[in-house]
């Protein structure tokens, strides 16, 4: 567990569910690449993704999704946003943000006032493998943990089902 960011292992831990903590070369810690090589399979590997608006107030929100899945950033995103245009936060923004790099963020733990908006279909999961809030760790919980974070929201059609997309792509 020495992997996990520390405040990520203590409220896992205080979740009473169980949780594994899996080690990952940070070489092969973007999911696709993880799941190929680790042997996890892309139905239970899930991204979070920070997704900024492009006019009007800046707002983020991390959108969490399926890695079989694309983001319905143009329809669900954009409108539950309130934005004309929105797209994928930058490296540096995503780092100044949530603290983690692309490839290690986790949707736990973060900034009490960020957004976390779930796919639904992420919730159907027995459970979900997740970045470790670093590129040496992910995470493998019960999907019902990401509802303990203060701003999350399980949102329907927030991803298209495709089971051909890359990880996490956009549309």
């Amino acid at each position: 567990m020495s992997d996990t960011l520390p405040q990520i292992r203590t409220f896992l831990e205080q979740t009473g569910q169980p949780f594994d903590v899996l080690p990952c070369d940070p070489e092969l810690a973007d999911t696709a690449v993880f799941c190929e090589h680790y042997g996890v399979a892309l139905e239970n590997s899930a991204n979070a993704i920070l997704v900024r608006s492009k006019t009007g107030d800046k707002k983020f929100v991390v959108c969490v999704l399926l890695a079989t899945d694309r983001l319905n950033t143009n329809h669900t995103v954009r409108k539950k946003m309130g934005a004309r245009k929105v797209s994928f936060a930058s490296a540096d923004e995503t780092r100044a943000i949530t603290g983690m790099e692309i490839g290690g963020v986790t949707p736990l733990c973060l900034p009490d006032d960020l957004p976390i908006w779930i796919d639904d279909a992420v919730m159907q999961c027995e459970y979900v493998v997740l970045g470790g809030g670093n590129r040496s760790s992910k995470l493998k919980v019960d999907p019902q943990v990401l509802q303990l974070q203060p701003m999350a929201e399980v949102v329907a059609a927030l991803a298209r089902r495709e089971s051909s997309a890359p990880a996490g792509d956009a549309s």
